[in-house]
């Protein structure tokens, strides 16, 4: 059994209450919304958002319903960033099936989207859950920020290793960051473990994120070779910009070129992927990675040892030791 399935174990009876309060979030008197809402619901993926959110209230005064809301909340947002992501990538496919924008169009996409976020600020207003609202608002513009710095980065290729935390930071860590803190906001109303739980979040994201840019790196279950997409996209992640730190000019000249203009050329993205791999860059990431999971762990146990602490010491592994 999965480690993600163990985890849920514990939590099915909440888990089942969360669930329905969610599908209920989405229903629209919209027939064709209603019927993509539908399809969003059967496709859902690991959802382990959620499950941070019912962990980190348990951490404190338990699971009440306020917890079922903020849980909804995020996974609310976190779909509907995935929504218009597809559309900013031109994504055909989400999870193994085809996107929204593929089924239907980009507009209708946006719409979505923004139908999501929508619903996820109106069920939250209906219960007065101001505090939670406040917390997943701070995330959603770190979001945009991370998101248009990262477009911006591409166009110029002028990245270095702190604008490359502050990317990651903003664009990923930040949802992670709310998971843990509206989860802690729910059951208390202590500012100090808030915050604590909001940089335990934080330093998780951090280190998820590295973990998805090291496996860029990887070789592919279907061709045997790193798959070099983020080159493909401009996007300078570590163990890239580790290379760059550590070539002469002529060499980060070179290499610059070969993202700029060459990311689709099959033999110069692969020779590039080599560079990597031989100049330590994917090791040098797995440091960086390591270091932000064990920040992360060591506020988390300045905690009271109980399942919920477990189960959130387990998620934290989990960033970085997943294989996808």
């Amino acid at each position: 059994m999965s480690l993600l399935k163990e985890l849920k174990k514990p939590l099915s009876v909440e888990i089942k209450d969360f669930q329905k309060v969610f599908r209920n979030s989405v229903k629209s008197s919209v027939p064709l919304l209603d019927v993509i809402m539908q399809y969003i619901l059967r496709s859902k993926g690991k959802q382990i958002r959620p499950l941070i959110v019912l962990y980190s209230a348990k951490l404190f005064d338990g699971i009440n319903e306020s917890t079922y809301r903020a849980a909804t909340l995020i996974e609310l947002l976190h779909t509907a960033t995935l929504v218009h992501d597809d559309v900013v990538d031109d994504s055909d496919r989400r999870r193994g099936r085809f996107s929204i924008n593929a089924l239907w169009n980009n507009k209708l996409s946006v719409l979505v989207g923004d139908y999501l976020l929508s619903r996820g600020m109106i069920t939250s207003l209906k219960a007065k859950d101001y505090h939670l609202l406040e917390i997943v608002s701070e995330a959603v513009k770190e979001m945009s920020e991370g998101e248009l710095l990262q477009i911006e980065k591409a166009r110029k290729l002028d990245i270095n290793e702190n604008v490359y935390y502050d990317i990651i930071r903003k664009k990923t860590a930040s949802l992670m960051a709310s998971c843990f803190a509206v989860g802690a906001a729910s059951a208390s109303q202590s500012e100090d473990k808030i915050e604590k739980m909001w940089k335990i979040g934080e330093y998780t994201g951090m280190a998820f994120q590295i973990r998805d840019d090291i496996f860029d790196f990887h070789k592919s279950n279907k061709t045997g070779k790193p798959t070099g997409i983020d080159i493909k996209e401009k996007k300078m992640t570590l163990p890239l910009i580790y290379l760059l730190n550590n070539s002469s000019y002529l060499e980060k000249r070179k290499i610059i070129n070969i993202v700029k203009r060459h990311n689709t050329n099959k033999e110069r993205v692969n020779w590039l992927l080599q560079q990597v791999a031989h100049s330590g860059g994917i090791e040098y990431a797995e440091k960086v990675m390591t270091k932000y999971r064990d920040q992360a762990m060591e506020l988390l146990l300045k905690f009271p040892d109980n399942e919920a602490r477990s189960a959130l010491e387990q998620i934290i592994a989990f960033t970085v030791e997943r294989k996808k």
